[in-house]
């Protein structure tokens, strides 16, 4: 039998009833290193939570259940649970929501990506133009000797 969780509705409510703004949202998940990666993980199909500790050496079960904790509270993810007697299992998946978000997170990866190429074609570019004047210096001093060596030839 499954079991939705009561959390699992969209809650992007603070519990006085005010809205989450969506940047607050965003900073609080990109602001986390492991909520960042545990959104990678379930977008990718590991959504159970031994999967997910086997997947990220460092991160502790307390760690993982508070990041989800919050982003079931921000309407993000949702838990279900699969069965009624221990052991039951335990699910965890991105909501519509959180896939929209996930987005956000790929545009990010994006820019950084772009940041990154253009540092490269910055230096690249650098380089070129070095080498480009350094030619450039090269050939008129090339000139300027054959020139002065024909004129005081003549």
């Amino acid at each position: 039998m499954v079991q939705d969780d009561p959390l699992m509705g969209v809650e992007s409510e603070l519990q006085d009833g005010r809205k989450i703004p969506v940047a607050s949202m965003v900073e609080s998940i990109v602001g986390c290193k492991w909520s960042v990666r545990l959104l990678q993980l379930c977008a990718e199909g590991n959504n159970r939570p031994g999967m997910v500790l086997r997947a990220c050496p460092g991160l502790s079960a307390k760690v993982m259940n508070e990041r989800w904790r919050k982003m079931i509270r921000f309407g993000i993810m949702r838990r279900t649970v699969i069965g009624i007697k221990p052991p039951v299992e335990v699910e965890y998946q991105l909501t519509p929501f959180g896939r929209r978000f996930l987005k956000i997170l790929d545009e990010v990866r994006r820019l950084q990506e772009a940041v990154d190429d253009g540092g490269k074609s910055k230096t690249n570019q650098s380089r070129k133009n070095a080498q480009l004047a350094s030619r450039v210096t090269t050939q008129k001093k090339s000139r300027r000797s054959s020139s002065s060596a024909s004129s005081s030839k003549g």
